[in-house]
């Protein structure tokens, strides 16, 4: 089952999948203060769920502000403490701002989604 979310025209494209015991998260467009709200619901795990475990498919975003960034961190915190939030393919633009903020240090960083679901 995948469900779809699009902000607005041109605007930030969300797609939630299901693989395995995850879900993946593909997001495409930029994440600023205007579309945080649609990829905090997306990335928020079930509130049943013992252990969630998710991967953000960042690698269609080319630009994220402090809001995607506060969005990482709260999704972040509502998976632990038995789950996890990864992250795949993100940008070198946006990588930089999670460096430069010190999220790497919190969130994992992978190449692919395949290689965050396979860690």
């Amino acid at each position: 089952m995948s469900i779809d979310e699009t902000v607005e025209p041109g605007g930030l494209a969300i797609g939630r999948t299901p693989r395995g015991r995850a879900v993946v998260v593909a997001v495409t467009g930029e994440v600023d203060h205007q579309t945080a709200g649609a990829l905090r619901r997306a990335l928020m795990p079930p509130a049943m769920t013992d252990a969630p475990r998710t991967v953000a498919d960042l690698a269609g975003v080319g630009f994220m502000d402090s809001s995607g960034i506060n969005v990482l961190i709260a999704a972040h915190q509502a998976h632990e403490p038995a789950g996890w939030l990864r992250l795949a393919g993100v940008r070198r633009p946006v990588l930089r701002t999670l460096e430069m903020v010190g999220l790497t240090g919190l969130i994992h960083c992978y190449p692919s989604v395949d290689a965050a679901l396979d860690a």
